[in-house]
């Protein structure tokens, strides 16, 4: 889109041509009244507040485009008319109990009913029953509900699960007079809100979603709300901490909101970013301990100085306490081993010996801006929620189209677009999907490819990659009009028998395609962890754990020998997968030791753990930042500015590929290595909402196929290792391959997955 200027109130603002008026006016900070718009998203044109007159005509600024040249006023006598009576609509009816209501003070009616200075009520109507809904963790007042559809259209245009509509609500019709009494707008807004109410797509009314809450966030009045935040506190007794998702790499900004030392919710800035139900309803995994247990921190101490030769830890840790172990290797010649966060190392630099870069390119802002996406190597939804976010809502607002390369089946990724198109490649195939894709979209011939990956494509067998019949036919129509490529590559890949040359493979096509490559973070944060610390393939014999089995551990569970603060009791940084050095607060208070206590004991020297932010490696991308300096914030325009940007280094590149391996064989029954929407590690099942056992989660057509119920044990069998679980159901999930979960420590699923490669064959039974 070309750049454009128009005037708002006689003020020059630059613009991309057909942008919305509204977004424009709130990136230069110029106040339109609107309730029902979702920045992101798209208009719904229920509350009409925002109406305007550009060129001399009225419009609504959430959905008017802007021209070169066009002259917009906000405010005169006749619009706010109009928006008085829309307010006064607004407040018919609606029920007098800001008292106890959970949005009372943050109330978007409260305030603009102020703003406005609604003091008297000239419409009346006979209201109409209804009923509250219990959607599980979420309630549903429908009685407090203005119908605005926020809530639909962040399900539909973000979060990508479209379970919310809007149904008859059975209420009065309006009197026939007020229709040539009222203003126009005010009389078609409340016509519709008459009619209308908020349901869902099933037919029982039930709610079945991957549980994010997104909708209580954009909800401007209290008509949803979170059931277990329900009457428990006053919105302004509550102290705002900002953090960061302390539970995958997205690590989005939100709030902690406290009170007398107690997490009492999570929030957001929805406008400008969404969470998943880890982020908002997993808060509470905070270690709580009595005091400072002097003899077991005596212990931990002397084991690192006499008997220790390896920290194992894993990448749920902050860039400071990452720093902090790679002081304590090279004080003590330790071994740092993080089996996570090494095969994440090794792949970036495979990939930048032939994209010539030493970190990805793509960004969640760039997978938005994108109309074609490809998708390689991850269970989206479930392994990266922000991502999956991201990729619907490019599939919607940009009609995009794309490609979802994944032997297990996912069924809402399927709805994300007509154009999503989920091809179910056989698991082992992953290094000829991307030999594939370098084929398809580099502006090269086939003589001119690499020679491993030559003799790659010469044996291609299209029913392995889930190409089937037409597909190139298919492909070409997605391809129309299409300028904006992303790639996404994720976990299945960094432990992948053949992981150097898919990382190899994904910096040809950065280099040659119009692909910008994103690579997933696996943990929350594994970027960070690769770039600070030198780590070790193998342990030795002595074992300092942190947060992971050893001779000595060292938890923020609680299950160790010396506890340790949970993520939500520490300040510190995380690397995002936006690349970004951003920084999270505690939450809660600690009493016990830290990290940083222990590193003194051993001879290091700082005061407060984040003493070591200004001193990360700046050879590997960081600066020389203090803590406390670090923005920590959106603007109006919707820009995120946190922390800063890692620099990457340009690296000498090549083109040698060794030859590809064959797909590896899974012939008969298959399982990988998962967890289910909103688990991520034993954190988030400590957590009160979230908390639940594991067992093989399979789809309905598999509990089908083995006659299975929910509950029944399954033996899973891998050579002579098999664990009895227990079958449960994944109403999500399509297909037949079942997944084992990592989240309940009760389970030891990984040890069926040879060398940590997250597909295995398998013998599956009902006990």
């Amino acid at each position: 889109m070309s750049e454009i200027t128009v005037n708002i109130n006689g003020i020059e603002c630059k613009a991309k041509e057909g942008e919305y008026l509204l977004n424009i006016a709130r990136r230069e900070g110029i106040f339109i009244p609107a309730i029902c718009y979702q920045t992101q998203c798209s208009p719904t044109l229920a509350c009409r507040l925002c109406i305007v007159e550009a060129d001399e005509k009225r419009v609504y600024a959430c959905n008017a485009k802007a021209k070169e040249g066009m002259n917009v006023i906000t405010h005169n006598e006749e619009l706010q008319e109009e928006r008085e009576s829309i307010m006064q609509v607004y407040d018919v009816n609606h029920p007098l109990q800001c008292g106890v209501c959970d949005q009372s003070g943050e109330c978007e009616l409260q305030n603009y009913t102020l703003y406005m200075g609604i003091n008297q009520q000239n419409y009346a109507i006979p209201d109409t029953f209804r009923p509250i809904r219990d959607w599980g963790p979420m309630k549903y007042d429908a009685g407090l509900c203005i119908v605005c559809e926020k809530c639909v259209t962040i399900c539909k245009d973000m979060i990508g699960d479209s379970v919310l509509k809007t149904v008859p609500r059975g209420g009065e019709p309006l009197p026939k007079d007020y229709k040539e009494k009222m203003p126009k707008d005010a009389y078609a807004m409340w016509n519709k809100l008459q009619k209308s109410i908020i349901g869902t797509v099933n037919e029982d009314n039930s709610l079945e979603c991957q549980e994010c809450g997104e909708c209580i966030a954009v909800c401007p009045v209290g008509a949803l709300v979170s059931s277990d935040f329900q009457y428990t506190s006053n919105a302004w007794e509550l102290e705002r901490i900002p953090a960061s998702n302390p539970f995958s790499s997205d690590c989005s900004l939100m709030y902690y909101e406290v009170k007398r030392d107690k997490i009492y919710r999570v929030t957001n800035d929805s406008h400008y970013v969404s969470l998943s139900g880890a982020a908002r309803f997993g808060f509470d995994f905070e270690n709580r301990v009595d005091g400072k247990d002097e003899e077991a921190f005596e212990k931990a101490v002397e084991f690192v100085k006499n008997e220790a030769d390896t920290i194992r830890f894993d990448s749920y840790i902050t860039n400071e306490e990452a720093l902090i172990l790679q002081k304590l290797k090279e004080k003590y010649d330790l071994k740092l081993v993080n089996d996570d966060a090494i095969a994440y190392q090794k792949f970036l630099k495979a990939y930048a010996q032939t994209s010539g870069t030493s970190l990805y390119n793509a960004t969640l802002p760039t997978i938005k801006e994108s109309n074609f996406v490809v998708i390689v190597g991850t269970h989206l939804r479930y392994d990266a929620p922000a991502v999956g976010f991201a990729v619907n809502n490019a599939m919607t607002m940009n009609k995009g189209a794309g490609l979802y390369f994944h032997p297990v089946g996912d069924s809402v990724v399927e709805t994300f677009s007509k154009n999503m198109t989920h091809l179910y490649n056989q698991a082992g195939s992953e290094a000829h999907v991307l030999a594939y894709l370098l084929q398809t979209f580099a502006p090269m011939s086939e003589e001119e490819l690499p020679k491993g990956v030559q003799d790659a494509i010469s044996n291609l067998d299209e029913k392995v990659l889930g190409l089937g019949e037409d597909f190139d036919a298919k492909l070409e129509k997605m391809l129309a009009k299409k300028d904006r490529f992303t790639l996404i590559l994720g976990s299945d890949l960094y432990r992948h028998p053949d992981a150097e040359n898919i990382a190899k493979i994904a910096g040809l096509i950065a280099r040659y395609t119009q692909f910008d490559v994103m690579f997933i973070p696996s943990q929350t944060n594994t970027l960070g962890v690769s770039l600070i610390c030198d780590l070790d393939e193998k342990v030795g014999k002595k074992v300092l754990g942190y947060n992971q089995a050893g001779d000595f551990v060292l938890s923020a569970l609680g299950e160790g020998d010396l506890d340790m603060p949970a993520l939500n009791q520490q300040e510190g940084t995380f690397t995002s997968i936006n690349q970004k050095v951003v920084p999270t607060h505690a939450a809660v208070s600690y009493k016990g030791y830290t990290l940083n206590d222990f590193a003194n004991a051993l001879g290091l020297e700082a005061e407060y753990t984040i003493d070591y932010t200004p001193q990360l490696p700046r050879n590997k991308g960081f600066m020389m930042a203090y803590f406390d300096a670090l923005p920590n914030m959106y603007d109006n325009g919707g820009n995120e500015i946190r922390g800063y940007d890692l620099k990457a280094k340009s690296v000498k590149a090549d083109e040698k590929i060794e030859t590809l391996a064959k797909p590896l064989s899974f012939k008969g029954s298959v399982i990988y290595l998962s967890n289910p929407i909103n688990q991520f590690n034993a954190f988030t099942n400590k957590a009160h909402q979230l908390k639940s056992e594991g067992g093989l989660y399979c789809s309905a057509d598999l509990m089908e196929k083995l006659s299975l119920q929910e509950g029944n044990e399954v033996e899973v069998k891998v050579g002579k290792k098999s664990l009895i679980l227990k079958a449960v159901l994944d109403k999500q999930l399509t297909g037949e391959i079942p997944y084992l979960p990592t989240f309940d420590t009760a389970i030891a699923s990984e040890e069926l997955f040879n060398e940590g490669y997250r597909f295995q064959k398998a013998t599956i039974r009902k006990v």
